[in-house]
């Protein structure tokens, strides 16, 4: 009897599509092959494979199967469970899952290798190479390894002594060393790890809750050890929110086991993203630290996942597949029945909560390693002593600035906004420079001189003259940036070493590497920077960290605003006095009573939590009722309007589900399109994505409508 493949196809289509498996072929799920869709051929994966009962109509065949590896069978139920949750096509999660094997191979090398055919002239030299090419080996390696020539290798070559050969380097990674001995750890530490090394066997989920500087790195690498040294199959994967952090992880990794891990993120180039693919597909790459993609990779026995900074908004994916990077993660813990690890010195609020109630265990460290001790938090009210007039770092700061500089110690200036300025307007008309189609302002960039829009990407030449009313030389840079506050440093400390850490000056992880290496080394004094710095990293000599605008993340008042701005600095102040120093953090602030800037002050998040919490049960929101929010887009006003309308009046009729909108989004205009929202709420015992995924099949959307949702989201603009 024929058989019948179902073939999962990486692009936005609803469905897996039925192939004939042609005879001989022999299918399996997770097997990648060749398809025809329309006039061409396209890869795809077998998610299912059955006997043909008989139909209606032909099924085109498959046209081959690829000989890339297959696709484990926790990787293909991962993929079609995620795109359940999301409330989305399929082929969209299977499109990152197959980013790596659809990269190119790496470039054949050139190596020689001995042919057997002695040399016409025998010498020492000679020699040497003949018995130094016992492995294939380029012909400057042969040399170096030798301590020859070059031109005594091009002789043999020329003879026939050693023939070239082309090889593709296989996709291996060096083997943990498992017999290497960790960091030193204290009781605290020694009694978490411990706890998680007695876990490492099967499905769970841990809380490693420490504050900044507790050493969580050191305790979930010992699990790691315990789980590679239980299964001499078992893979590792370190999941870190920003590029930046990857190098230092990565580092920290290859010290513990002497080899380096799988890295895997935007920056590594397409040849050595195969690599890594094809090497965890294969279980030769055990260890794999990376970002949130990185979830989806073809791991064979994956038995340990950390999330490290697990309350990071970097984790949620906001566009194309939308997807939180945690939350999956779990999921897949338990799919691959794989210990999960989640640890942050600021917990999220749902992390928190399913450790309170039990669904999580909870491990907390409680103090710094070593001597270190937190630093000391004041605050600056900027009502009673303002910065001089333009300019942004207050009195109090540049005196605390002056004195740390004199120590020979560092200074942080933390300002989560890139750029030179945030707002160009013009003075003579009011006129607010925006992105062409696009509610976002332009951000001055000065080192650059130009306008750049952060959301879509648009750059232009600051103009000389309002491109709104004509006026010349009236466009004036409104608030700070980061560039802007290098500037003041700059004009304040002439003699000081100032560098700026952003995703504007720091273009790739070894750019990133490179800069955190040299404010560790002691190159730098003062180190202006957005969240780039603001976690993960140690920088011993840093014991002043300055906030220079401590109340931005709370303005916009999404409800995350307040728990979002109490993590990020707290994760600022954090980085000073971790060594033996004590450090010291001023947040500048023109509401110092907000109960933010209260519990930062007295180092009580407990506090803090117990109030945001008490606020988000009253309303029911996460973690205590779920959102998820629906986007629809189109270029015409007015058809945009009679669709959301229509849209609204099919919302399905569920207890416990409340429907919000439809309404403006904040960013309404977006690359000419223009955007509406609604806002779903639902008790915890709704299925929110099966409400969502009725709601989405009652609707047809016109050809030019898009409709995105987003399942527990993030943003809400």
């Amino acid at each position: 009897m024929s058989r019948i493949a179902s073939v999962l196809i990486p692009m936005p289509l609803p469905e897996a599509f039925d192939y004939a498996e042609p005879e001989g072929m022999g299918l399996a799920p997770g097997d990648q092959v060749a398809v025809p869709l329309g006039p061409r051929l396209i890869r795809g994966v077998v998610v299912e494979v059955r006997d043909a009962l008989g139909g209606n109509r032909p099924l085109k065949p498959v046209a081959e199967r690829l000989a890339d590896p297959a696709l484990p069978p926790g990787t293909v139920e991962f993929i079609q469970w995620a795109a359940r949750y999301a409330v989305d096509a399929p082929g969209q999660p299977l499109a990152i899952a197959l980013r790596g094997a659809r990269a190119p191979k790496p470039r054949p090398m050139r190596v020689l290798v001995p042919t057997g055919v002695p040399p016409a002239r025998p010498t020492a030299a000679r020699t040497k190479v003949l018995e130094a090419a016992v492995a294939p080996m380029s012909a400057a390696d042969l040399a170096r390894a030798a301590g020859v020539s070059s031109g005594v290798v091009k002789g043999l070559l020329d003879e026939g002594a050693l023939d070239v050969r082309e090889i593709v380097a296989e996709a291996r990674f060096d083997p943990p060393d498992l017999g290497r001995s960790g960091a030193e750890l204290n009781a605290s530490q020694a009694a978490a790890a411990e706890a998680l090394k007695a876990v490492v066997g099967g499905f769970n989920v841990t809380l490693l809750d420490g504050v900044t500087g507790s050493g969580k790195t050191e305790v979930y690498l010992e699990a790691a050890a315990a789980a590679l040294a239980a299964d001499p199959d078992a893979q590792v994967l370190i999941l870190l929110p920003e590029i930046a952090l990857t190098q230092a992880v990565i580092a920290r990794v290859a010290a513990r086991f002497g080899a380096q891990p799988g890295e895997w993120h935007s920056d590594v180039a397409p040849p050595a993203r195969r690599r890594v693919w094809e090497a965890v597909a294969s279980g030769n790459c055990r260890i794999v630290v990376g970002a949130r993609s990185a979830l989806f990779l073809p791991f064979r026995r994956l038995k340990l996942i950390v999330v490290d900074e697990e309350h990071d908004g970097s984790f949620k994916q906001e566009e194309g597949f939308i997807y939180h990077a945690r939350d999956l993660a779990v999921v897949r813990g338990r799919i691959e029945d794989a210990a999960v690890v989640l640890a942050s010195a600021t917990p999220s609020l749902e992390s928190l909560r399913n450790a309170e109630t039990g669904r999580y265990r909870w491990l907390r460290l409680s103090t710094r390693h070593g001597t270190a001790r937190l630093p000391d938090i004041e605050l600056i009210d900027l009502r009673e002593t303002p910065p001089e007039a333009g300019r942004w770092l207050s009195p109090p700061l540049v005196r605390e600035m002056a004195e740390t500089w004199a120590r020979g110690e560092q200074t942080l200036l933390f300002l989560n906004r890139r750029g030179y300025a945030p707002l160009v307007l013009c003075k003579a008309c009011g006129e607010r420079m925006t992105a062409p189609d696009t509610d976002s302002w332009l951000v001055e960039h000065r080192y650059t001189g130009r306008l750049v829009c952060h959301l879509t990407g648009f750059s232009m030449p600051k103009p000389s003259a309002c491109p709104h009313c004509g006026a010349k030389d009236s466009l004036v840079s409104i608030g700070p940036g980061v560039e802007r506050v290098e500037e003041e440093a700059r004009a304040l400390f002439p003699e000081a070493r100032i560098a700026v850490f952003s995703s504007d000056t720091v273009f790739d992880a070894r750019e990133a590497r490179r800069l955190v290496e040299a404010m560790a080394a002691g190159e730098f004094d003062i180190l202006v920077a957005t969240q780039a710095a603001a976690k993960g990293h140690n920088f011993p000599k840093l014991t002043l960290v300055g906030v220079v605008d401590a109340d931005l993340g709370l303005r916009g008042g999404d409800l995350r605003a307040a728990e979002r701005t109490y993590q990020l600095l707290a994760q600022a102040t954090g980085r000073a006095g971790r060594r033996d120093r004590p450090g010291k953090a001023l947040l500048q602030t023109y509401a110092p009573e907000h109960a933010v800037m209260q519990a930062l002050k007295a180092q009580d998040r407990d506090a803090f939590v117990e109030a945001e919490m008490a606020e988000r049960e009253l309303s029911g929101l996460p973690p205590f009722g779920r959102l998820a929010a629906v986007i629809a887009s189109g270029p015409d006003a007015a058809q945009l309007e009679a669709f959301v309308q229509g849209m609204a009046s099919q919302a399905p009729n569920t207890p416990g589900v409340e429907v919000y909108g439809p309404a403006d989004a904040p960013l309404g205009l977006v690359r000419g399109r223009r955007r509406k929202r609604f806002l779903v709420r639902a008790d915890r015992t709704v299925d929110l994505s099966a409400y969502m995924a009725a709601w989405r099949a009652r609707v047809r959307p016109p050809g030019q409508i898009r409709v995105a949702i987003d399942i527990d989201p993030y943003s809400f603009l």
